[in-house]
């Protein structure tokens, strides 16, 4: 048996730079220094032991002056020594010295201190050798019955391990162990008995439960959580035997201990449909979200209820449970409510959302009460996306929704209020029963809006949708009043007239960089010109944007006023108010030119903010009706065409996500049977207890391609070549966190290999965990080498290294076979994710790190070459099907993934097919990559680059 196979519970961890003492020196510690030096000179045999050094010499010191020693570190230190001390001789057979220290163990069973006893009956759970536990086998039973608890539950333990390990010493156990079970009376020593009980003899288990079934309720929470395993476990093996126990689960639930609750529902939910069985187990998930104060807890709990929604018959049960799941929203933290209010708006029906509008209207007036937690911007705007997505699917509910929502447009975080006004104008597009409530409440709040976006998404809904006389006149009315008073430069001026006027120091401002919204870059300067401070007085909001130099709410402006003239002149028809309201206009238009043009703003008007201000000045003055219908109408019909056309989208998406849904089972389906079934069909039928136990070890099963023989080949890396003494492969399994690297090494050779150790070292973000031990091979053997390699981050590593052997009867050096490299592929961490336009661009503003990847394909197809890239790279296209349909020989489509440990990563492709070349020319143009992490960005890069050429079949 090599040292690799030895199996050893103990992980010590030792200082690098210390010197190895001696043999001799120990000795001489162990044999004639106190119990301190005695101590420090056991702790370092431990050690040396563990790095491989053999010390058989210290065996029979130890035994002489070490053993009998009563001291309890000593004791402890020992029980160390002797789990990892070699036992038998060469040829397997025990050492004679071990019958000493299997008195010395007997000694301890019967000592009178119980934490000794019940050290030293964890320990023989370690221990492996039948010779050495056969003579202790009374003393381990005599334990049953020592008063103390400690003793007891270790003894019913060491009994188990023995049982299943060598049966023959002690064939009566089960029965043993039922009988102490019955008159036990301590929670953790009936607990460790009950689980022997199942694992060893499970009718013996059934037995005791069937006896004491109706107590349950008052038993510990360890007992408890070792019954529902039990019950679990019978009803997974033994469906018939469901009726017996349900009731005891449904009891179970009540229990006072969270880790019971929440198991008794999992289980309850695997061994009944019923809708008394769901809405019981739902009942107590949300119990337990609400009563826990760790989120984790929260949001592993809130995954269950999810995963209950996913099957269909528990949707209806969950539906009527949407007013107990809101009560979530009491939770201040942020994830937590996004999945609640994800829960609920996926659980809305025409039955709750009256319900479920009220709670959130109460909920977003609160909002805005609290400013003291930072997330409550980011809660509001969650929530104003949910009602503006119940309003979308419940018309009926939109009218009780907006007045609400319409007192946010005035609110100084400008996501939210972008978030209602986005909400408002779908609303008043699709609802023209509203249109006259959401004009009123528009021109209510027009005044206190106090950001320059959200002013010019209104000016435009105004501008669109005002169509009665009155209303028009309402708007010119508050555009005058935010604007103040007019012309806006002689005003000005008057206001300064009485100051003194030093001269101005005009400055030419930095480049500023400005990204469109295509992904391009505009360069933009600004002549600035610096005043003297003054104090502000209070500005109308208008007038205070021009006044900042943002002109391009004046460019909105002018659009709106065109708009609400020319729809003016054709509802008025008398020529003297016609051409009194058009002159208005046409003033408001050319007083804020003025002001663009004099040296008031902190920055001057642009061109393009000129051009489109006295096109409408030159609209408003000819009034011509093509103008009067691109203006009026044809803005409408633009708007109506892209809702429509998300709408589209959202309808497909819901389709598919209900038909993933949807369990059909076809008159010509094959029937599976279970003994047949492949280990990853019919979940359902899988031990949930020993699926949750791979998880917790990292060992989950990742769902593999359709033939999983042929995705596992694909996997394998070649590391020598065939010509080598040594021939070596690896298969790289990509857990989550962590790389297991499992290397088969094979001997070509005619020669005994000793000494055959793989040697890896790592680049990028890897660590190696642990090096991998020695083997020897025989000629023509060949083994099996693990190692495991942690990663920290998304980007690219390399895994590099040598196999080193010494052959056997050589007086040579030490032989070395170099390996090929292992490259780590950034696409095992990236995972494909979708978000908002509005969160796009603002992490492309936020991102620091950008690659720009040179498009140099063979392929001549816009389409084919984005869908190519999204396959090689794992992203998400988040530019809609519909705006990439057609061709017009340009394509520009933003792209999204998120890696596993929560980086984002952004990518913005614009390519275009050169049309001068001829028909078979390749797509030319560039992708621009943005991540937080240098190492991200330029992986990803990389990866584009190593696969943008199509490879011919």
């Amino acid at each position: 048996m090599t040292a690799a196979e030895n199996v050893c519970y103990t992980l010590i961890n030792v200082p690098m730079d210390s010197e190895p003492p001696s043999e001799i020196s120990l000795k001489n510690d162990l044999e004639k220094g106190d119990v301190k030096l005695k101590t420090e000179a056991l702790k370092k045999v431990i050690i040396m032991i563990l790095n491989g050094e053999k010390l058989p010499g210290l065996l029979m010191t130890i035994i002489r002056f070490v053993l009998p020693l009563q001291d309890h570190t000593i004791k402890k230190l020992l029980l160390v020594f002797w789990e990892i001390v070699p036992k038998t001789t060469p040829d397997g057979r025990l050492l004679q010295e071990m019958i000493l220290v299997c008195d010395a163990y007997r000694k301890d069973l019967q000592h009178p201190n119980e934490f000794i006893r019940g050290s030293t009956l964890r320990f023989l759970c370690k221990l492996k050798e039948a010779e050495l536990l056969e003579p202790l086998m009374p003393a381990i039973r005599a334990c049953l019955e020592h008063r103390h608890s400690y003793v007891r539950r270790n003894a019913v333990l060491a009994i188990y391990t023995i049982y299943r390990n060598f049966e023959h010493l002690i064939p009566d156990a089960p029965e043993l162990i039922h009988d102490f079970l019955v008159n036990e009376k301590d929670a953790s020593c009936k607990r460790n008995a009950f689980m022997m009980l199942i694992h060893a003899d499970q009718d013996r288990a059934l037995d005791y439960l069937s006896t004491c079934i109706d107590q349950v309720q008052t038993f510990g929470d360890i007992l408890q959580l070792v019954i529902v395993e039990l019950i679990y476990k019978v009803c997974h093996a033994n469906p018939s035997e469901r009726a017996r126990f349900i009731r005891c689960i449904y009891n179970l639930l009540q229990s006072s201990s969270p880790a019971v609750k929440y198991e008794a529902a999992g289980t309850l939910v695997t061994l009944s449909s019923a809708p008394t069985a769901i809405k019981a187990a739902a009942q107590c998930y949300i119990d337990l979200i609400i009563k826990e104060s760790d989120n984790n807890v929260k949001l592993i709990v809130l995954d269950r209820l999810i995963e209950l929604k996913e099957h269909p018959s528990h949707e209806r049960v969950l539906q009527d449970l949407v007013m107990d799941i809101l009560r979530v929203l009491s939770t201040p933290d942020l994830e937590v409510r996004k999945k609640t209010l994800q829960l609920a708006l996926d659980l809305v029906s025409s039955r709750n959302v009256e319900e479920l509008v009220i709670v959130l209207k109460k909920e977003v007036i609160k909002t805005n009460n609290v400013t003291e937690h930072e997330d409550t911007d980011k809660y509001r705007q969650l929530l104003v996306r949910t009602l503006h997505s119940c309003s979308v699917r419940f018309p009926d509910m939109a009218a009780n929704v907006i007045p609400v929502l319409m007192e946010f447009l005035s609110d100084n975080n400008e996501a939210a209020a972008a978030d209602v006004l986005e909400f408002v104008r779908e609303a008043i597009q699709r609802f023209d029963n509203l249109r006259p409530l959401i004009v009123e409440k528009m021109l209510e709040v027009f005044h206190s809006i106090k950001s320059v976006k959200i002013y010019r998404g209104a000016l435009w809904i105004l501008g669109e949708y005002c169509s009665t006389k009155e209303d028009i006149q309402s708007v010119m009315t508050e555009v005058r009043r935010s604007l103040g008073e007019i012309p806006i430069v002689e005003s000005e001026i008057k206001k300064e007239a009485g100051e003194l006027k030093p001269e101005e120091e005009v400055s030419v401002g930095p480049a500023q960089k400005l990204v469109t919204e295509m992904g391009t870059y505009a360069t933009q300067s600004a002549l600035s010109s610096s005043r003297p401070a003054k104090k502000e007085e209070d500005r109308p909001p208008l007038r205070g944007f021009l006044l900042d130099g943002d002109f391009f709410v004046a460019a909105s402006l002018a659009t709106t006023l065109t708009k609400i003239a020319l729809r003016y002149m054709s509802l008025v028809q008398e020529k003297k108010k016609q051409n009194s309201f058009n002159a208005e206009a046409m003033l408001l238009m050319a007083t804020i030119l003025h002001l663009g043009k004099s040296s008031l703003p902190k920055k001057p008007i642009t061109d393009d903010d000129v051009d489109r201000i006295s096109l409408c000045l030159k609209v408003l003055s000819e009034c011509s009706p093509l103008m009067n219908d691109i203006f009026n109408k044809e803005c409408r019909q633009s708007l109506s065409h892209m809702l429509s056309a998300k709408l589209e989208e959202e309808k497909l998406s819901q389709k598919k996500e209900s038909e993933k849904r949807n369990v059909t089972i076809q008159p010509d389906d094959p029937i599976s049977f279970m003994q047949l079934t492949a280990k990853n069909e019919m979940s359902s039928k899988e031990d949930q207890f020993q699926l949750s136990l791979l998880a917790a070890m990292g060992n989950t099963q990742r769902k593999e391609a359709a033939d999983p023989l042929a995705s596992k080949l694909n996997k394998v890396t070649q590391l020598t070549g065939f010509s080598d003494p040594v021939y070596a492969e690896a298969y790289v399994h990509v857990n989550q966190y962590d790389i297991v690297l499992d290397v088969l090494v094979v001997n070509q050779t005619n020669d005994t290999l000793q000494n055959c150790t793989l040697e890896l070292a790592t680049l990028g973000d890897l660590k190696l965990v642990e090096k991998p031990s020695p083997l020897t091979l025989a000629p023509h053997d060949f083994a099996n080498i693990k190692a495991n390699v942690k990663v920290a981050s998304t980007e690219n590593g390399i895994i590099f290294g040598n196999v080193v052997y010494d052959v056997s009867g050589a007086a040579s050096d030490r032989n070395c076979v170099v390996l090929s490299d292992i490259h780590i592929d950034i696409m095992d961490y990236i995972q494909p994710a979708s978000c908002t336009d509005a969160e796009f661009r603002q992490m492309w503003a936020e991102f620091e790190w950008e690659n720009k990847v040179t498009v140099n394909t063979n392929i001549i197809d816009l389409n084919e070459y984005l869908q190519h890239i999204l396959k090689s790279t794992n992203m998400k296209c988040l530019t809609p099907e519909k705006a990439l349909s057609g061709y017009c020989g340009f394509m520009a489509a933003n792209l999204y993934a998120r890696s596993i440990f929560g980086e984002d990563a952004l990518a913005n492709v614009s390519i275009e097919k050169p049309i001068h070349l001829g028909p078979e020319a390749p797509v030319t143009g560039h992708i621009r990559i943005r991540a937080k992490s240098q190492g991200m960005a330029l992986s990803l890069g990389d990866k584009i680059n190593l696969s943008q050429k199509k490879t011919s079949l």
